[in-house]
């Protein structure tokens, strides 16, 4: 980027956001997780000694009024430490000061105490051994019980359930399937979603070892595919569910639970791939703003679509708003392209997300709905 036009994009930055705060991290991270209402556990993916961190979100965010008065402006480390091992994903364990990390190098799971006011350093404080396999890059997902337990595998068959405390396996899976879990999810204490890097959903439930599986109706050959799954945290029926499928073409494919072979909506998102990998690649619907989704890691943008105009037939539409601030603050060598690595929603704020990228830098955004002000 040019000089004249990160000046042109600073300009407009001042009527784009309500909010727009920027942090540099030493190395860059691919998960950010919500441990708190004003907090966010990040860790790196990329060096050989990676920091895992809390931060606190800058507390000018949360002023209501008299915000050029308040002295909090950047994001704070409230806890820390260090991972032997590159951090491939990270989960805030439900109702606990906890979180649990799966890595690149080891298909153990990482069980790490947050810490307290007392104390500001996170340490690790359980290992757990999954069963019957040897796959690293384990995808995670916390249980909604008071017992802490969290759910992960590599592919469909080693999919688990673990209780966090004792490392002893509650669940497994029960299929033959070979397919790469991209993603997996909770709806409620019992029932699930896993998503596989070929498209296909599966559904399943903690008191029945079989699954449910639901291939797309057409051809995906060549494509790489996560999802995003709406729903009322931390419990909701899965008739009220809503998944949406992102495919590295840029395709998205909306489905209702109730039915997940059905299509009812879809879209060609006109986006450009400035890299050839597909591992940061993030579809969410947002929790508080009604239809409305996020896509990244295509580039160094988020984008965000307005779901309401879309039919079952695929076309072409355009986001209704983009943020391209990480574009402005690359560290990036000038032949190296500049990815989003993750981005997160506000839980309660409507148009407030979180976003990282490849450099290092890490955003917390609140845009300004203009189509609302002309009304």
């Amino acid at each position: 980027m040019s000089c004249d036009e990160e000046e042109e994009w600073f300009m407009q930055s001042l009527t784009l956001y309500t909010d727009l705060h920027v942090f540099q991290l030493e190395h860059p991270t691919k998960t950010i997780e919500w441990t708190g209402e004003k907090s966010v556990c990040v860790a790196g993916y990329s060096s050989e000694k990676n920091e895992i961190l809390e931060l606190l979100l800058p507390l000018k965010l949360y002023a209501k009024r008299n915000q050029g008065l308040c002295p909090e402006r950047d994001f704070k480390v409230q806890h820390g430490g260090f991972s032997d091992e590159p951090i491939e994903c990270l989960r805030h364990i439900f109702g606990k000061r906890c979180v649990v990390t799966s890595g690149q190098c080891t298909s153990k799971l990482q069980v790490w105490d947050i810490g307290d006011d007392d104390n500001d350093v996170m340490k690790r404080t359980g290992v757990i051994n999954c069963s019957h396999t040897s796959a690293t890059g384990r995808k995670l997902a916390s249980g909604f019980t008071e017992d802490a337990s969290v759910l992960h595998g590599s592919t469909i068959h080693d999919v688990q359930h673990t209780d966090v405390a004792s490392g002893k396996m509650l669940y497994a899976v029960e299929t033959d399937s070979l397919d790469v879990v991209s993603g997996l999810q909770f709806v409620n204490t019992s029932t699930f979603s896993i998503c596989a890097t070929n498209g296909t959903l599966y559904m399943g439930d903690l008191r029945d070892q079989k699954v449910s599986c639901y291939a797309l109706s057409e051809n995906t050959t060549g494509s790489q595919w996560t999802f995003g799954l709406r729903t009322a945290e931390p419990q909701c029926d899965p008739a009220s569910c809503t998944v949406a499928r992102l495919s590295s073409s840029g395709q998205v494919i909306i489905s209702d639970l109730r039915n997940p072979s059905t299509v009812v909506g879809q879209a060609q998102l006109n986006l450009q791939q400035n890299h050839l990998s597909n591992e940061f690649l993030t579809v969410t619907w947002a929790p508080a703003l009604d239809n409305h989704l996020a896509v990244s890691g295509f580039d160094g943008t988020v984008q965000i679509f307005d779901t309401r105009s879309w039919s079952i037939e695929s076309q072409t539409h355009q986001p209704i708003f983009v943020h391209r601030g990480h574009n402005f603050s690359c560290e990036e060598n000038a032949d190296t392209s500049l990815l989003v690595t993750t981005h997160v929603w506000h839980p309660r704020r409507p148009r407030t997300l979180l976003s990282a990228a490849s450099d290092g830098s890490i955003h917390v955004w609140d845009w300004v709905d203009n189509e609302s002000l002309i009304k």
